[in-house]
C-alpha cells in the first residue's frame, strides 16, 4: 500500500499560481506512473497531467496548454503540480494518483493508489 497526501490548494485571483504537492508514505517502482486528476461537483474525474519518473515521460490535458508543469522528485517520493495562469475554469478537488505501471494513462482505473484531495478554487 502507498498512501497519499497532497497540500498546497487554496484560494487565488485569476492569473495567479499556486504549487500542488503530492507525497508519498514510501518510495516507490521507478516505472509506476504518477498523475494528477480533478474532478467538479457533478462530474467525473478528469486527468490533468502525467509523469514517469523511470524515462521523465510528461503528458499534459489539452486544457492546461502549457499552464502547468508535472515533476517528481524521488529522493523525497513528492509528486509537484507548477500551476501558473490560473482561471476560474481551474477551480476543482485535484488529486494525485499512483500505482500503476500500464495502461492508459489518462483513465481513473489505470492508477490505485489514490490521495484524498485538496480543493483549488480561481476566483476573483
Amino acid at each position: 500500500q502507498v498512501q497519499l497526501v497532497e497540500s498546497g490548494g487554496g484560494s487565488v485571483q485569476p492569473g495567479g499560481s499556486l504549487r500542488l504537492s503530492c507525497s508519498a508514505s514510501r518510495g516507490t517502482n521507478s516505472s509506476y506512473y504518477w498523475a494528477f486528476f480533478r474532478q467538479v461537483p457533478g462530474k467525473g474525474r478528469e486527468v490533468v497531467a502525467f509523469i514517469r519518473p523511470r524515462d521523465s515521460v510528461r503528458y499534459y490535458a489539452t486544457f492546461v496548454k502549457r499552464r502547468f508543469t508535472i515533476s517528481h522528485d524521488n529522493t523525497k517520493n513528492t509528486l509537484y503540480l507548477q500551476m501558473d495562469s490560473l482561471q476560474p475554469d481551474d477551480t476543482a478537488m485535484y488529486y494525485c494518483a499512483t500505482g500503476s505501471d500500464g495502461g492508459a494513462w489518462s483513465a481513473v482505473a489505470t492508477y490505485k493508489f489514490w490521495g484524498q484531495g485538496t480543493q483549488v478554487t480561481v476566483s476573483s
